[in-house]
């Protein structure tokens, strides 16, 4: 009789215990089948970017190669002219900077400086500024030489143009002289601003340093060399400062992070990180990493450990919405909204979050430091 009674309790036990995982099952919600989270915790906005009026059946976009949003209803797009279907630019192309708005509509261009710009490589708008001016990092060619822009937010002056004229014309030209003129740029790159107004620019493709400079431009300092040690580049291509103004600089072709003090000391290197053409720290201290052969958005924390991507391959234009073709600048807007450049394709892609996203998978604002 007691063996029976044991038996029989410990089968009540186990009906119980299915009916409660029942239970918790139910309470979980719903399963959702399929999907490929490509966009994350984002929904592409179908259709965003758009033909310029002059584009015909033959012409189309060059590289779209970055964007700085003012806000949520302009933004700022930097492209490298027009393009017919074998990649040969336009002869008199006049859309280098232009600026759409929150559906994608062009709604300025910057035809006005024309002349002064070929390759305009990266758009920045320092969150320490209250005009809040536009930088262009522009790459030259073509009779325009190699400069850092600085323009009034409506486009309509050039209040700094810093550049050197005879400034090298080839990689091999510009390694061969390891300590360039303070403006003697060999394809530079990218930008990041400390709240005292002084600023770094990322030089670059051919050059291997960052240099600061002071608010009007004076040169302050640089470090860097050609190489794969410590506090050494290969095509440097990324630049952002965390809450402790550790500078943060993706060393492309080294596929690492390095950080340093904000006087160029060596702090660390995060190593095994594939093609990190851009860094973004939000202002939740996450640090953001544009990968471009992997075409993701990586998430890390400021100790380096990788908490999260998102991202997929979208081939041409019109593979799929929201798909990267070698991503090269994002931002993000004051409603929470991503704007990601691809510049392989073409195409500036917006993501706007989906509804009851996971806060810790979303990009924030940009941080900003006490000034």
């Amino acid at each position: 009789m007691k063996a029976r009674a044991w038996v029989a309790a410990s089968f009540l036990v186990i009906i119980a215990a299915c009916a409660d995982t029942g239970a918790d099952s139910a309470s979980s919600g719903p399963i959702v089948k399929g999907g490929d989270d490509r966009t994350g915790q984002y929904e592409a906005v179908a259709d965003f970017w758009k033909a310029a009026p002059d584009h015909t059946d033959r012409w189309t976009w060059g590289e779209v190669s970055g964007m700085a949003v003012d806000n949520p209803n302009r933004i700022i797009v930097a492209v490298w002219g027009d393009r017919d279907e074998d990649g040969v630019e336009r002869e008199g192309s006049s859309n280098y900077l232009l600026v759409v708005d929150g559906n994608g509509n062009i709604t300025e261009n910057w035809s006005q400086w024309d002349s002064i710009v070929n390759r305009p490589h990266q758009v920045y708008i320092s969150p320490y500024d209250p005009e809040r001016h536009i930088w262009i990092v522009e790459r030259g060619g073509r009779g325009v030489p190699m400069s850092v822009l600085k323009f009034t937010n409506d486009g309509s002056q050039l209040v700094m143009r810093l550049f050197d004229p005879n400034h090298p014309t080839s990689r091999a030209e510009a390694r061969a002289n390891p300590h360039p003129g303070p403006y003697t740029y060999g394809d530079p790159a990218v930008l990041a601003f400390f709240p005292d107004g002084t600023w770094l620019l990322g030089d670059g493709y051919w050059n291997s340093r960052i240099v600061k400079y002071a608010a009007n431009g004076d040169y302050m300092m640089e470090w860097g060399e050609l190489g794969n040690g410590p506090g050494q580049f290969d095509l440097v291509h990324g630049l952002a400062i965390d809450r402790q103004h550790r500078v943060y600089v993706g060393d492309r072709n080294n596929n690492r992070i390095q950080i340093f003090t904000e006087n160029g000391e060596f702090i660390e290197e995060w190593p095994n990180v594939g093609d990190p053409v851009g860094i973004f720290i939000d202002e939740n201290d996450g640090v953001w990493v544009t990968s471009g052969r992997l075409n993701r958005i990586l998430k890390y924390n400021t100790d380096g450990v990788l908490q999260y991507y998102w991202g997929a391959y979208g081939g041409t234009m019109g593979g799929f919405d929201g798909g990267l073709s070698r991503p090269h600048q994002i931002d993000v807007d004051q409603n929470g909204n991503v704007f990601v450049a691809s510049w392989d394709g073409g195409w500036l892609d917006k993501f706007v979050p989906k509804p009851g996203a996971d806060p810790s998978k979303l990009i924030g604002r940009q941080l900003v430091l006490p000034m």
